[in-house]
């Protein structure tokens, strides 16, 4: 579930490997793109971590950075 903290979103995505965490970024990835909103993220094995906000808008949560979590969301299916 994704937390507001700090003027950002934050959602800790868990996989069985690190293969499935990099699939979820490569198409994570490929969501942002195409929005032109690209996430601030780690991976470390099989956890991804994503912080969500909008730098043209003075780094706030925007609709721009609801979509994109909820596009993850949709990737990660669970």
């Amino acid at each position: 579930m994704w937390q507001t903290s700090n003027n950002k979103l934050y959602r800790k995505f868990e996989f069985n490997n690190f293969s499935e965490a990099f699939a979820f970024m490569t198409r994570a990835a490929m969501e942002a793109e195409k929005m032109d909103h690209h996430p601030l993220w780690t991976n470390v094995y099989n956890t991804v971590e994503v912080w969500l906000s909008t730098h043209d808008a003075g780094n706030v949560v925007t609709e721009k950075d609801r979509l994109l979590a909820e596009r993850m969301d949709k990737i990660y299916g669970k």
